[in-house]
Parts: structure tokens; C-alpha cells; sequence
């Protein structure tokens, strides 16, 4: 009873540690600029408020009004100046428009040249997250060999596991693969 404890933690913990790699890889995704206006795009901008960084999201209503503009309502009205100097210097490529009480930014459509150059970055990022369900894997992996190698499990159940974890990642990377899908299919339909 002890050893399917031990497996059981060990498969639950590459579980979770994958989706963990999935969600970040995911989330990278939605940082990236596709030619259509989304609130993750700016919502973790970093705004130096009152000498304290302080993400957008916690300062201001976001929006997207349309699906070419962003629009930023700071509930601070002072704040305003320093929320536009933040998206500037985000590396968006976004230029913020202040009309006093809002920031609006229109998205530019994208060229063919940037959206081979966002292509090539998503890829880079699936691949990392890729590269990160493959180490879980390792890691589990070994975590069953040192079990086996302890007498704590049979040398079947160390089999069978470490093939329930092949599943796993299979699994994982098969849900990166259609993000990363997903996300080449955004940038190449605008």
C-alpha cells in the first residue's frame, strides 16, 4: 500500500509541476502582440507609483473598447503621466494617447515581416515550455527509478509508472502544441 502512496505523489507532483509549464507558456502567449487589442497585453506593465512598482492591472479599469483599441482609466487621476511613460517604455511598440482622464492605444495591423518575426517567437516560447514538461519528466522519472532502487516499489510498478508519466507529458506537450497552433493561427488571421 505504501509504494502506490509513493507512486501516486510522485505522478500527481509531475502533474501539477506540467501544468504549471503549460499555464506559463500560455500566458506568455497572451503577452504577445497579435494585431488585435487584448488586456494582457499592458495589464502587467509595471507603473511607478508613488517610488513603488506597481503593476497596471491594480491601478487602472482596462479595456477594449473596440477590437483595435486598448483604453486605460487610472482610478488615480495623478497617476496618468506615469502610466503613459510606463507603456512607452514597455517595448509594446504601442503609442499611448492621453487625452487627460484615459490612455487609449490603437493596435496597429501587423506586416508580414513582423508576423514572421511573432511566429518565430511563439515557437521559441512553446519550446520552452516544451523543454519544461520534458524536464518534469526527467525528474519524475528519476524520482521512480530511486524508488525502485530503494526496494520501495516492484521493478513492474516502476515500469508501469514511468510509462503513465510518458502519457502525462505526451499529453502536456500535445496541449502546448495546440496552443502554440492556436496562437500562429491568431497572428496570421488578422
Amino acid at each position: 500500500m505504501v509504494e502506490t502512496l509513493d507512486v501516486k505523489k510522485v505522478t500527481e507532483d509531475i502533474k501539477r509541476k506540467m501544468s504549471k509549464s503549460l499555464e506559463a507558456t500560455k500566458k506568455e502567449f497572451q503577452n504577445i502582440r497579435t494585431g488585435r487589442a487584448s488586456i494582457a497585453l499592458v495589464e502587467g506593465i509595471q507603473v511607478d507609483y508613488y517610488n513603488t512598482p506597481t503593476p497596471l492591472r491594480g491601478l487602472a479599469s482596462i479595456s477594449t473598447p473596440d477590437p483595435k483599441t486598448i483604453a486605460i482609466q487610472p482610478w488615480d487621476i495623478t497617476v496618468i503621466n506615469e502610466i503613459e511613460k510606463a507603456i512607452q517604455k514597455s517595448g509594446l511598440g504601442l503609442t499611448p494617447i492621453n487625452d487627460g482622464k484615459i490612455v487609449r492605444m490603437q493596435i496597429p495591423p501587423l506586416t508580414e515581416e513582423r508576423r514572421e518575426e511573432l511566429t518565430r517567437l511563439v515557437r521559441k516560447v512553446a519550446e520552452e515550455g516544451r523543454v519544461s514538461i520534458r524536464n518534469s519528466r526527467h525528474e519524475g522519472i528519476e524520482q521512480v527509478k530511486k524508488l525502485e532502487k530503494a526496494k520501495t516499489i516492484p521493478e513492474d510498478v516502476s515500469h508501469a509508472t514511468q510509462k503513465e508519466i510518458q502519457k502525462i507529458t505526451d499529453g502536456f506537450i500535445a496541449q502546448t502544441d495546440e496552443a502554440l497552433k492556436h496562437k500562429e493561427n491568431e497572428i496570421h488571421a488578422i
